[in-house]
């Protein structure tokens, strides 16, 4: 499932749930991508958007109670693509954003995969 295109990509990861952050980004790796960076609040992850390098950004859009709207305009403001990890579907997104990527959780690798690489392939924006 390795890409020569995944391992050029890196990925901020922003998810509360620690055991689901470790998931993920054990699938992003199993993917072939780099994990730029990872977050698990949104202070600390506005941080992240706004300072570190990375290609695409896979946001959880609940974290501890809070939107992740504030991480989602930093990421936007970089012109960079994200997707959306919610186990609401696409109306527990914040409105602005309902025409952005979803990943529905509990999701597989296949599905990840799938849904990043039509992210970075513009799909996103």
């Amino acid at each position: 499932m390795t890409t020569l295109d995944a391992r050029r990509n890196s990925v901020l990861v922003v998810e509360d749930e620690v055991m689901i952050r470790m998931m993920v980004v054990d699938m992003l790796e199993q993917l072939g991508y780099h994990i730029a960076a990872e977050a698990g609040d949104i202070d600390e992850a506005v941080r992240l958007a706004n300072s570190t390098e990375f290609d695409l950004a896979i946001l959880d859009v609940n974290v501890n109670g809070r939107l992740i709207s504030p991480v989602a305009e930093a990421v936007e403001g970089r012109n960079r693509p994200f997707v959306f990890a919610t186990g609401y579907g696409v109306q527990g997104l914040p409105e602005k954003y309902r025409n952005r990527p979803l990943l529905q959780k509990p999701f597989q690798l296949e599905t990840l995969s799938r849904v990043v690489q039509g992210a970075l392939s513009g799909g996103a924006n």
